[in-house]
């Protein structure tokens, strides 16, 4: 790709937007911590939540989700659609008793719900391996798909000045370079800076992939033509389609057992980033930030209906249009950026804009994941247990330092990695079976903080063994479903034994943690008889109705408005019209709550 003086200059304008913002939210965001990782609590729950979206729509989105198109066809993206129905949970059940809790970090959260040195142990543990290994894995794919992108716009890139002729290298280099900008203008204005340029980046990035699929469609002859050639790619590959939204029974595209993981196993029993069951990560710290519960829910609720339903078919019909227009591409991850650059698909006069979306897409992501791990090393590590009782200014600093380590991390982490969608679902393997206790945590006593331990302990230790022991391969959809399924299993054997083997938290924990949360009465025993000023709001029922009524919403505008653009307008107006009808149910029951839903207050 050639880029023109043109180009630069909005490429150099787009970053000058964001270095401009930063400046503007300097002052507010270094004035304390609670500025700095959670905004003062003061955020609106259309910024919060659009914050949320824009965090998951990173670099390495459209092109995990063009080779999970291309090895499992539409119905591949289950593998994330499943986790509606975590994020709906979050919504409805867990937003505002987040909120209520007032911690600066979901780890936080450890030692209000749990005493002791145990307590203890499991907010550092978690600090430190959330905050690096694990966000460097994630910081790592985003990094890779930068520079897959990069050395794809550039095959022949290199840095000369510096010696490097490499082109993996010196994109990785760019990359880091990159993130420098972004860790610059995160440590200056803190989650203000992010929550706003976030809102810029979304409008940009999610603009510019539309118009992507717009010329990658033309460029295959239309969507009619698009379909018919979809269609014998089928029939040479033989059972299922590669169109359908669903697979069928022992699709070549995904195995039904697969299918039916994601859909009844997946979702509340794996942690995964955005999506946690009982909600957490840098979904948590945007609750954290909404100015009310009220904030929080809508916030969570917006990020759900945008993320599930807004976003994916632009990422998806590009994808499709790139199988039939480089049918023998070996890495097809890489599909989506050939769209891109090639002059014969996409006008070269949008070259700089595109470019820009896609630093969007990487820097939305990275900035929050260098605020949201270094709120981990700092507050939760470094502040509690290293060097406590220090100023604000001196912990604004650290932040600071531990966001260039993550930096330096995290770009090694990149150097080693290959697959984009190989990482998601490695991530989910190592996280699975720890949902039941994330969410019970919540709603049960008796729950300890041995609960955890063991639940993660028991994850990671099954699904290594069957990844490099037993050589199971996660991106090989049967094994993965079965490497879900062993794993959830041992682990949910596991931590009940060890809870039940060990001492329940102390009653005064208990009390102190029922009356901040207010969590419903039903598994609290003695502890909610004892806490009787508080009352049951009693909408539990109405919670689990929503729930079902958010998820059938979102699954309804997805496939109704999918079914839409493939010209079948009977099919998709009905579901849409169901979708409708699942809203309006939804809206009744936050009015009936005493809640404006449109109004910011």
């Amino acid at each position: 790709m050639h880029l023109t003086w043109f180009d630069w200059s909005v490429i150099a304008a787009y970053f000058l937007i964001n270095l401009l913002i930063g400046l503007w939210y300097r002052k507010r965001a270094t004035g304390s911590t609670d500025e700095f990782f959670v905004g003062g609590r003061s955020v609106s729950w259309w910024l919060a939540g659009t914050s949320m979206v824009a965090t998951t729509f990173a670099a390495d989105t459209p092109l995990a989700v063009t080779g999970l198109v291309a090895a499992n066809g539409i119905a591949g993206n289950w593998v994330w659609w499943n986790m509606l129905l975590s994020a709906m949970l979050t919504v409805f059940f867990f937003a505002r008793l987040w909120r209520r809790a007032g911690v600066l970090t979901d780890v936080e959260f450890t030692e209000i719900r749990y005493g002791g040195k145990p307590a203890a142990f499991l907010r550092g543990f978690r600090a430190l391996y959330l905050g690096l290994p694990i966000n460097c894995i994630i910081l790592g794919w985003v990094n890779l798909a930068m520079v897959k992108i990069l050395t794809i716009i550039f095959p022949d890139l290199s840095l000369t000045a510096l010696g490097i002729t490499d082109p993996k290298v010196a994109a990785l280099v760019v990359v880091f370079a990159i993130m420098v900008v972004t860790s610059l203008i995160s440590t200056l204005s803190g989650l203000w800076g992010v929550l706003v340029t976030d809102l810029f980046q979304f409008v940009l990035k999610m603009g510019m992939v539309i118009v992507l699929a717009y010329y990658a469609v033309k460029a295959v002859g239309g969507m009619g033509e698009m379909k018919t050639k979809l269609l014998a790619m089928d029939a040479a590959k033989g059972g299922g389609s590669i169109l359908s939204f669903t697979p069928d029974l022992n699709s070549a595209w995904m195995p039904m057992i697969t299918f039916c993981v994601y859909l009844g196993v997946t979702w509340w029993s794996t942690w995964y980033p955005s999506a946690e069951p009982g909600g957490g990560g840098y979904v948590a710290q945007r609750m954290f930030s909404a100015k009310d519960e009220r904030h929080s829910l809508l916030a969570t609720l917006w990020f759900t209906i945008a993320n599930y339903a807004i976003r994916p078919w632009p990422w998806i019909l590009t994808a499709l249009a790139s199988l039939i227009l480089y049918p023998t591409l070996q890495d097809k991850e890489s599909g989506f950026v050939k769209v891109i650059v090639d002059p014969a698909v996409f006008p070269p006069a949008l070259a700089g804009l595109m470019v820009a979306a896609f630093a969007a897409a990487y820097m939305s992501t990275v900035a929050t994941q260098l605020n949201w791990g270094a709120s981990y090393l700092v507050s939760d590590f470094y502040r509690r247990f290293v060097s406590p009782g220090r100023t604000d200014a001196h912990y604004v600093r650290a932040a600071q330092v531990a966001t260039l380590l993550l930096m330096v991390v995290s770009s090694v982490v990149t150097y080693f990695q290959s697959s984009i969608s190989g990482a998601w679902q490695f991530l989910m393997a190592i996280g699975a079976g720890t949902g039941t206790v994330l969410i019970l945590r919540w709603f049960w006593w008796r729950i300890n903080a041995w609960s955890e331990v063991a639940a993660m302990v028991t994850s990671f230790v099954v699904s290594m063994f069957l990844k490099f022991g037993l050589n199971w391969d996660t991106s090989n959809p049967r094994q993965f479903a079965y490497t879900m399924l062993v794993t959830v299993a041992c682990s949910n054997i596991v931590w009940p034994i060890v809870t039940l083997l060990t001492q329940p938290e102390s009653r005064e924990t208990l009390l102190a943690f029922y009356r901040r949360v207010r969590p419903g009465p039903l598994l609290w025993g003695d502890i909610a008889r004892e806490a009787s000023e508080i009352k049951s709001s009693g909408d539990g029922m109405l919670n689990l109705r929503d729930w079902i009524a958010g998820c059938v919403m979102v699954y309804l505008t997805l496939f109704g408005t999918g079914k839409i653009i493939f010209g079948e307008w009977g099919m998709g107006l009905g579901l849409l019209a169901g979708a409708v009808c699942a809203g309006a149910l939804v809206y009744w029951d936050l009015s009936s709550r005493g809640w404006k839903v449109l109004d910011d207050k």
